[in-house]
């Protein structure tokens, strides 16, 4: 008996299984786990964006009213790249394309299918509408997102291990996934108890590396003028071209490579290409989180990064024949050591 113990508690610690339920009823509701995942984290990135805009001197709060646009866009995006993407799975005989009230449709978001790589182009587009509404820079938004973002993705990646999706290849190591033989997706030809690489896990983990590096280098005074940001675009798509190689749930293969394989080289491309532009054009400091003749509504009060060296930013106002002349910002080098973090 002591030996058949052992052999199911060595069983139980070599893997890592899924949860039984992947939703709760709240009288006539079902609340999905992945959209609670998905939830918390716009609540923790809009958090942490907060803080981060007002100490470079934004109106505590202006990020709510980016975040009306940017986060319903970031959705619509999200799931009209991952249908794309994914297309046998909602278009052809058989299947439920347009109704919402049965399962498969394209609407069903709450069944899990969402894409990052579209919510990046959805949320950018209402991100920008939304800077141009409250005045904000859109690339110091882009920079004090960065960090918040990428820990909402990390937490959000929660959401596909109680959905029991998007796994990786079989496995024999300890931290195996276990997945249900019943799973659309479990390879067929493989024998039930079969392990998979629980690439929600990787994700996690190198994302919330991420996260630290991100807040790290955010410190630095180079960081400004939407590189912190592409930083950020280069990390995560980075993980995500591994990641991706090692899945095995069904997607569009275009010229050998899956096609969030191709988003995420496209993403580290895009990540450099604004790393050097932005160095190129603006090599000193942002002058202010607004945008040229927009300010705070509420003048009186006090820029908090003033109070912590550690977060300066150069919030006075231009030279007075830069104003003349309609720059948009202060991109000549720093004379004096302030550039010099």
């Amino acid at each position: 008996m002591s030996s058949a113990l052992h052999s199911t508690a060595a069983g139980v610690l070599a893997s890592i299984p899924s949860p039984p339920v992947s939703y709760f009823d709240l009288g006539p509701l079902r609340i999905h786990f992945y959209a609670l995942c998905i939830i918390a984290g716009i609540i923790v990135a809009v958090l942490m964006t907060n803080h981060r805009l007002t100490k470079r001197g934004a109106e505590p709060w202006v990020v709510i009213d980016i975040a009306i646009l940017a986060v319903p866009l970031a959705i619509i995006g999200a799931r009209i790249f991952h249908v794309l993407t994914h297309p046998n799975f909602y278009f052809g005989e058989g299947k439920n394309t347009w109704n919402p009230f049965e399962p498969g449709s394209v609407w069903a978001i709450w069944e899990g299918g969402i894409a990052i790589f579209g919510a990046l182009i959805g949320g950018a587009v209402g991100a920008y509408l939304g800077c141009r509404w409250t005045g904000i820079r859109f690339w110091t938004f882009a920079d004090a997102l960065a960090p918040g973002l990428l820990l909402a993705q990390a937490m959000g990646r929660f959401g596909n291990w109680f959905n029991h999706e998007l796994f990786g290849l079989p496995t024999s190591l300890p931290w195996g996934l276990e997945i249900e033989s019943t799973n659309s997706a479990f390879p067929p030809g493989l024998p039930e108890g079969t392990l998979f690489h629980p690439t929600f896990l990787y994700e996690v983990i190198w994302n919330g590396l991420g996260v630290l590096v991100l807040l790290w280098l955010g410190r630095k005074l180079f960081f400004q003028w939407g590189r912190l940001f592409a930083i950020y675009l280069i990390w995560y798509s980075a993980g995500r071209i591994l990641w991706e190689s090692i899945r095995i749930d069904p997607s569009e293969i275009i010229l050998g490579l899956r096609s969030n394989v191709w988003a995420a080289i496209i993403g580290v491309v895009v990540g450099l290409v604004i790393l050097v532009v932005q160095t190129r054009r603006h090599p000193g400091l942002e002058p202010s989180p607004y945008q040229p003749g927009r300010g705070r509504k509420d003048v009186d009060a006090d820029v908090q990064s003033q109070d912590n060296p550690s977060d300066f930013v150069d919030v006075s106002e231009p030279p007075a024949e830069e104003v003349a002349a309609g720059a948009t910002a202060t991109s000549a080098a720093p004379t004096s050591g302030d550039g010099s973090r």
